[in-house]
């Protein structure tokens, strides 16, 4: 063996153990500054799920830099490889456009939370309690005990609306009588019936008016308050109570009828 020979031998061995050295050290910091980052999200009081994908990200990207520093050393020419990876991840980034879209919209609402694990919500067309949320797609539980998956961004591109949101809800409801029935006595068997009940909330008072003089009945808007977790129970409850009570009061509660008349 010649001397430029053996000289080239010893650069190669010395190359490679720097790049050695670059790979293992790289990935001490790596695991370091992930460890830090982590630390600071979890200070940040960011929901877990942000937390384990941003690490698993940031965590692959820096290991990326570190093999691509060690390839370097090995002489090989890095400026066609991160040309590649680019060109490479523009590629999926337009193959998996939708993909990307519900990353972006898991990403907006695990920030954001516009609602949390065990909600009763309406969102995407579906409305049913919030069982797991990931990047990607949130679970639902609907009332029939269906379990329903929805991309997070046919959910973060609508309107959602959170009942679990606030501690209590306004009962909306309307009840219609007769005209030649007691319009007084229709309304104070409403308000006893409010009064007697023992899930209906004294604060905020619940309400009953008249809403409009409809073409065959008198329409009552009755809007009592409960708490959030009684509202299906309590809506039932008043509206058998209601109904029960009126027909013994003999008040009647009209449906739409057409008179006809013919010429003989």
């Amino acid at each position: 063996m010649d001397v430029g020979s053996g000289n080239e031998v010893m650069q190669w061995l010395i190359n490679i153990t720097f790049a050695i050295v670059i790979v293992i050290v790289g990935r001490m910091v790596v695991k370091w500054i992930v460890k830090i980052i982590r630390k600071l999200m979890v200070r940040s009081d960011l929901d877990p799920i942000l937390v384990n994908f941003a690490s698993s990200i940031a965590n692959a990207v820096l290991l990326l830099f570190v093999f691509i520093a060690a390839l370097d050393q090995l002489g090989i020419n890095t400026t066609s490889l991160i040309a590649l990876l680019g060109a490479a991840g523009l590629a999926i980034g337009l193959a998996l456009q939708g993909s990307l879209q519900n990353f972006a919209a898991g990403v907006m609402l695990i920030v954001f939370r516009p609602f949390k694990l065990g909600d009763f919500i309406e969102a995407g067309g579906v409305v049913g309690v919030v069982e797991h949320i990931s990047i990607f797609s949130t679970n639902m539980k609907t009332s029939d005990n269906r379990e329903i998956i929805i991309p997070n961004g046919q959910i973060y591109s609508g309107a959602i609306t959170n009942y679990s949101a606030k501690e209590t809800r306004r009962i909306d409801m309307v009840f219609g009588i007769g005209y030649d029935d007691d319009m007084l006595e229709a309304k104070k068997i409403m308000e006893d019936i409010l009064a007697k009940h023992e899930l209906v909330l004294e604060d905020p008072a619940p309400a009953v008016a008249v809403a409009e003089l409809a073409e065959s009945s008198v329409n009552f808007r009755v809007r009592p308050w409960v708490n959030r977790g009684d509202y299906g129970a309590v809506r039932s409850e008043l509206i058998e109570q209601i109904k029960l009570t009126f027909d013994k009061k003999g008040i009647s509660i009209p449906y739409p009828q057409m008179d006809i008349h013919t010429d003989k």
